[in-house]
C-alpha cells in the first residue's frame, strides 16, 4: 500500500443524554490502521481525508436525538473532502490523486448501508465509487465538505419545497449557520430579497457582506422572552414576507407567523433553539415537541412545509440529480462560494463541536484530520 502510514479517527463510544455529554464523556481519538485493500470490494475507493464539515447533525447524532441513529461505537463526520489514495479495479472515473468530496447520504454515519462506519473525522475513509464526486476546481477541500449538506439542504427547502422565485422576499432565521448562510446565497442567486435574523449584530454584519439585503437582530427582554420583530419585518416587506426559512423553531416560529403575507410558505427546516424535543440516548418519541398555533396558520392561509432534505432523498433519490446539477453549475459560474469561518486540527475536535453548538462563527466549521 502506498498509503501505509497509520492515521487516527474520532469515535463516539456511547450515546449521551445530551450532545455535550457525549462529546465530553464518550468521545475519544484512537489510532486508525490504513484500510486493507485485500478486505475491500473492487468498486471501493480509499480517501485520505483533508477536511470534514463540523455539523449540527454530528452533535444531535451523538445523543441519538437526530431522526437517523447510528449505533456506537461510530466515527462522526457526515461529509468530507480529500484525495483518492487507492481505487478498486472496477472503479470508473476516479484515479489515485484525484480530489473528491463525499455524498453523506451514501457513505458515513448518515448513510443507510455498509459504509456507515466511515465518518469524516478520520485520516481515511472507504466509500463506494458512487458516493464520491470530483471536486470542482474552484473549491478548496474546506469549502467542498460543506456543499452537499449545507447547499443541498438549502436547495431542497427553498426550491423543491418553497418554490422561491425572483422578486419574492425571504425571511431566513439562523442565517449565520452553514445551512442558513447557504440559504442566503441560493436566494440571492434566484433573485429574492433576503431578510436575515440572528442574535449577534457582529455575525449578521458578516451575513450582510455575504449577500443578505436586510438584517434584524433578535432580542430578549429582562425576563428572557423574545421581543417582537414583526414591525421591523413589515417595515421592509409591507404586506409580509413570501417565504420563511425557519431552522430555529420555538418562539421564533410563533413570531414569524405574524411576519408573513396571506398565503405565504413557511418552511420548517429545523429547531436549533429547542434541540431536545426527542429523548436522549437514542430514546424515541418527542416528549418536548414544538407546537405551531393552528389559528394563525388558518387565518393567514399559510402553507406549512416540512423540509427533511435527507429523508426526502432517501425516499426519492431522483430529487438529488437536479439539486446537485444546479448547485455545481452555480459553483462553476462563481455565483455561490461556501464561506468557511474556522478550521480545527483533530486534537481540538471537542472544541470544534462546542464551537458549533454555541454558534460562535458565521458559516462552516472544518475539522482537518491530518493536522
Amino acid at each position: 500500500m502506498s498509503y501505509a502510514k497509520p492515521g487516527r479517527r474520532v469515535v463516539i463510544t456511547e450515546l449521551g443524554e445530551q450532545p455535550l455529554e457525549a462529546v465530553e464523556k464518550h468521545l475519544r481519538i484512537e489510532e486508525q490502521l490504513p484500510p486493507d485493500p485485500a478486505q475491500l470490494k473492487s468498486t471501493d475507493v480509499v480517501v485520505a481525508i483533508k477536511s470534514a464539515a463540523v455539523g449540527w447533525v454530528d452533535l444531535l447524532m451523538a445523543s441519538g436525538q437526530y431522526q437517523h441513529m447510528t449505533q456506537p461505537p461510530y466515527c462522526p463526520g457526515l461529509e468530507y473532502a480529500g484525495e483518492v489514495v487507492w481505487r478498486g479495479d472496477d472503479v470508473d472515473g476516479l484515479s489515485v490523486g484525484d480530489r473528491v468530496l463525499s455524498d453523506g447520504l451514501l457513505t458515513g454515519p448518515r448513510s443507510l448501508g455498509p459504509y456507515q462506519p466511515y465518518g469524516g473525522f478520520a485520516s481515511y475513509a472507504v466509500a463506494p465509487t458512487e458516493a464520491l464526486i470530483p471536486l470542482p476546481a474552484r473549491l478548496s477541500f474546506d469549502q467542498a465538505c460543506h456543499v452537499l449538506s449545507s447547499y443541498g439542504t438549502a436547495y431542497h427547502c427553498l426550491i423543491h419545497r418553497g418554490q422561491l422565485k425572483a422578486g419574492e422576499t425571504l425571511l431566513v432565521h439562523g442565517a449565520s449557520g452553514a445551512t442558513g448562510l447557504a440559504a442566503v446565497h441560493i436566494a440571492k442567486v434566484v433573485g429574492a430579497t433576503v431578510i436575515a435574523t440572528g442574535r449577534s449584530a457582529e455575525k449578521l454584519a458578516t451575513v450582510a457582506e455575504q449577500g443578505a439585503d436586510h438584517i434584524i437582530v433578535t432580542k430578549r427582554d429582562a425576563d428572557g422572552k423574545l421581543e417582537r420583530f414583526r414591525d421591523e419585518v413589515k417595515a421592509i416587506a409591507k404586506d409580509g414576507v413570501d417565504v420563511v426559512y425557519d431552522a430555529v423553531g420555538g418562539e421564533i416560529s410563533l413570531e414569524s407567523l405574524r411576519c408573513v403575507r396571506f398565503g405565504a410558505r413557511f418552511l420548517v427546516v429545523g429547531w436549533a433553539a429547542t434541540p431536545f424535543v426527542a429523548k436522549g440516548k437514542g430514546g424515541r418519541g418527542a416528549p418536548r415537541a414544538n407546537v405551531l398555533p393552528t389559528n394563525l396558520i388558518m387565518m393567514k392561509g399559510l402553507n406549512v412545509l416540512g423540509c427533511p432534505a435527507a429523508i426526502s432523498v432517501h425516499r426519492d433519490p431522483s430529487l438529488k440529480e437536479e439539486r446537485l446539477a444546479r448547485i455545481f453549475d452555480w459553483i462553476s459560474q462563481g455565483q455561490i462560494q461556501p464561506h468557511v469561518a474556522h478550521t480545527f486540527p483533530m486534537d481540538d475536535v471537542r472544541e470544534a463541536l462546542l464551537a458549533k453548538w454555541e454558534s460562535r462563527y458565521v458559516g462552516g466549521l472544518v475539522l482537518r484530520p491530518a493536522e
